[in-house]
Formats: structure tokens, sequence, C-alpha cells
């Protein structure tokens, strides 16, 4: 369980957050989005431990991260946006290292780092870090994160910079930890992602909560549900309607905001002589929310 209260962080007169509240309880996937400079960085860094607030409270697991926050460490993995590897170590050796950091005995470290290559698809070979793909180095990062089998996960941009299929599959990885009981805190410019594997979304602008929920509460906030119709019409030259719409690649566009402006709409269309293809519903994305919000 997470609590956070107030969170204020100052650097100098900057403030990077300025009274962040919210909850998370165990086994669920928190995203966390906005703008860059909105606070996002500062935010993860808070909760792992990395840097202390100006103010506010930060309770995990029953832990003041802010005055404790090294009791924090065993429960804890954290993946950073850019993971400095150890180049000239091997993925074994490497892994080995933090888990033995960790006091784990060594069946315990082998055992874990079997299971974890397997979990992500990773065939080092005996090769060294500096080696590997970008892509391979990440699943590294992520298993280095889990050697210690943390409850809590804290990652800044788990999928940076990775092709849409290593992307994808780090993105699986991520949603089956919450089937294993494990908490996940991370942020992602692809928001798409965020919209597939979060529960719960904190959207930050200048250091504030500007929205939190889940994804069915964030679309009651910022709009519901549109139609979008898109139709053909026989002569466009002669085509005339009060209805408003646009053209889009060739294809006819109107929008309507409710059923009974659609059910008017496509009415009106008819008679006008216009034939219907089809008629899509449409939710307000992570992205278009971030666009009416600004910077």
């Amino acid at each position: 369980m997470i609590t956070a209260r107030s969170l204020v962080k100052h650097y100098g007169d900057f403030p990077a957050l300025d009274g962040v509240t919210f909850d998370l309880d165990d086994a669920r996937i928190l995203g966390v989005i906005g703008h860059n400079g909105a606070g996002k960085t500062t935010l993860l860094k808070i909760m792992a431990g990395l840097t202390a607030p100006t103010a506010g409270s930060l309770v995990i697991d029953g832990i003041d991260v802010v005055a404790r926050p090294l009791d924090l460490k065993q429960n804890l993995g954290y993946l950073p946006e850019e993971s400095r590897l150890y180049e000239t170590m091997t993925v074994d050796g490497y892994l080995a290292f933090f888990g033995e950091i960790y006091g784990m005995s060594r069946a315990a470290i082998r055992t874990r780092r079997d299971d974890l290559l397997a979990g992500l698809a990773l065939e080092p070979d005996g090769k060294k870090i500096g080696e590997l793909s970008k892509g391979m180095k990440r699943k590294v990062a992520i298993a280095r994160s889990l050697m210690h089998d943390p409850g809590l996960l804290v990652y800044d941009e788990p999928t940076s910079g990775l092709d849409p299929m290593t992307s994808r599959s780090v993105l699986d990885y991520v949603k089956g930890l919450r089937e294993g009981g494990k908490t996940v805190i991370f942020s992602a410019h692809n928001l798409f992602q965020v919209e597939e594997a979060c529960d719960l979304v904190l959207i930050l602008r200048r250091g504030r909560v500007v929205a939190k929920g889940t994804m069915p509460e964030l679309r009651e906030i910022f709009g519901s549900i549109t139609y979008q119709i898109s139709f053909r019409i026989p002569d466009p030259a002669a085509f005339t309607t009060s209805v408003e719409y646009s053209v889009r690649d060739g294809r006819y566009l109107a929008e309507a905001c409710s059923v009974e402006e659609l059910n008017r709409t496509t009415a009106t269309l008819a008679a006008d002589g216009a034939g219907i293809d089809r008629i899509e519903s449409h939710y307000p994305t992570l992205e278009e929310m971030l666009l009416k919000i600004g910077r």
C-alpha cells in the first residue's frame, strides 16, 4: 500500500513537485504521465528513496520513506531511464554480483537468475554486457531490478528507445509482474502502453496532479464517448447538408456526442442523399487528455 500526501520538491526556487497526493493498493500498476518537466522523474526518485522531498509524507508498506529511506531498499526494484551497466561483465556475473549485494546464497542466485533470463527471453550465451543489443541490455537491467524479488518496482521509461517487438515483450513482462503480486509504478512517453497496462493513471502538470483515476474515470473527466460517422455521397459538387462534416483522405466524416445526436445526424445525412458506411465509437485517449491540459 502506498500513501503519498502533499509531496513537495524544490530545486532552488523551482517547484518540481507541488503538493502531490495519491494512494495505490498492492499488486497494481500506476502510470505517471505528463509533459516534459511535469515532475515525473522527480516523483519516481522520491518513491525509490533516491531523493528526499522538501515537504510532505510518503509511506510504502508501512515504511516512512522520508524518515527511513534505506529500509525500503530490500523490497524495492528501481529502473532508471538510462541504465548504466557494467559492460565488461558477463550477464551471469553481473546478476550474481547484485544477488550477492542483497545477501542471496549462491544456490538462490542461480535459481533466480535462470528464472529471470527465461522469463525475459534472454539468451546471453556468455557475452559481455557491452556486446549486447540495446533491447537485451534493457532486459538485463530489468532482471537486475528483480534479482532480490522485491514487491515494489519503480520503472522510469522501461521501453525507452526499444524496437516495437522488444518493447512489446518488455511491456508484457511488466504486466505479468502484477499477476505475480508485485506493485509497479512507471512513467512512459508511449501513452498507448500506459492505457493498456495501468490500473491507475496519475497526470502531472508543472508538479501538480491535474487528474488521477482509472481509464474509465479519466474518460469521464475529459469527455465521454463520441461517435464518428463515415459516409459517401454520389455527387460531391452538388451535395448540400446542414450537418457539419470534414473530408480526410477522401473520406467524408461527421461526429456526434450522444446517441440522440447520432440518430439525428445519420437521419439528416440519409435524407440529403448520403450513404452511411460506418459508425465508430471513440473515447478520449491519454494523448488527447494531455493536449487538453496543455503545458
